[in-house]
Order: C-alpha cells, then sequence, then structure tokens
C-alpha cells in the first residue's frame, strides 16, 4: 500500500506596499464607524414629521453607499497591498484618491454654502479625508525596489 502525502502549499503572501495596508484598514474603519454613526446618531433624527418619506429614504440610502464605498476602498487598498505589480494598480489608487478628495470638497462645500459656522464640525473629517489620502499618494509614489517587487 503506498500512502501519499499531499503537498504542502506554500503561498508567500508579502506586504508589498504598507501605506496600501493601512489605507484599506482605516477605511474599513471608517466604513463601519460611518455606518455605526448613521445608525445610532444622524440616521435616526430623520424621523421628523415635516420631512418627506422620499426625503428619509434618499438620504439614507446615500448614507449607506458611502458606508459601502468605504468598504470596497478598504478591501481594495488590502489587496492592492500585496500586488507586486505597481503599474496595475497605481490607476486604481489615484481615482480612489481622486473620488475621496471631491468627497472632501462637497462636504466643505455644501457646509460652508448651507452654514459656514458649521465647518468647524467637519473638522475631524476633513483630517481623516487627507491623511488617507496622503498615505494613498505616499503608496504610489513607491519605487519599484521599496515596493519588494
Amino acid at each position: 500500500m503506498n500512502w501519499e502525502f499531499p503537498r504542502r502549499v506554500v503561498v508567500n503572501i508579502k506586504v508589498r506596499n504598507f501605506y496600501y495596508l493601512i489605507a484599506g484598514i482605516l477605511a474599513l474603519l471608517f466604513a463601519v464607524t460611518h455606518a455605526w454613526n448613521g445608525q445610532s446618531v444622524v440616521l435616526p433624527t430623520l424621523d421628523i414629521g415635516a420631512m418627506s418619506m422620499d426625503t428619509r429614504t434618499v438620504f439614507t440610502y446615500v448614507w449607506h453607499i458611502i458606508t459601502a464605498e468605504n468598504l470596497i476602498f478598504g478591501i481594495a487598498f488590502i489587496v492592492m497591498s500585496f500586488q507586486s505589480e505597481r503599474s496595475k494598480i497605481q490607476f486604481a489608487a489615484w481615482m480612489i484618491a481622486a473620488i475621496l478628495i471631491i468627497r472632501l470638497m462637497v462636504i466643505l462645500g455644501i457646509t460652508a454654502l448651507l452654514d459656514v459656522s458649521a465647518l468647524t464640525d467637519t473638522f475631524i473629517d476633513t483630517i481623516a479625508i487627507i491623511l488617507y489620502v496622503a498615505l494613498i499618494i505616499l503608496g504610489t509614489t513607491l519605487k519599484k525596489k521599496q515596493t519588494g517587487g
């Protein structure tokens, strides 16, 4: 009787870009905190009698779209952090950074337009997005030698 043992499969997974890994983890954290804040603080305040159900529905799904975007961005950056071929992922990183910069411009612009005194309330969001974009940009500037590829 000849018993053959299965070969050990060794998968060599190596983080190639720690900036992307950190950005991905932050994005997952942002997704969780965004959903939590929405469900526990923001969305319950929409049960105001003066607001139509259509308006509440739109506000609720827009809130969750942002949560879903953060989740997808986090997964994408974590996967991208293990990729050795920079050119295949750099475009995606720049596109996500552009989306985040536009998101920040919309947050600040709408806040300033509607209530300029409320701009101080956007401070934490602004810092988080700036840090997030900075990590992405740092990740795109790594040289091939530094990424282990």
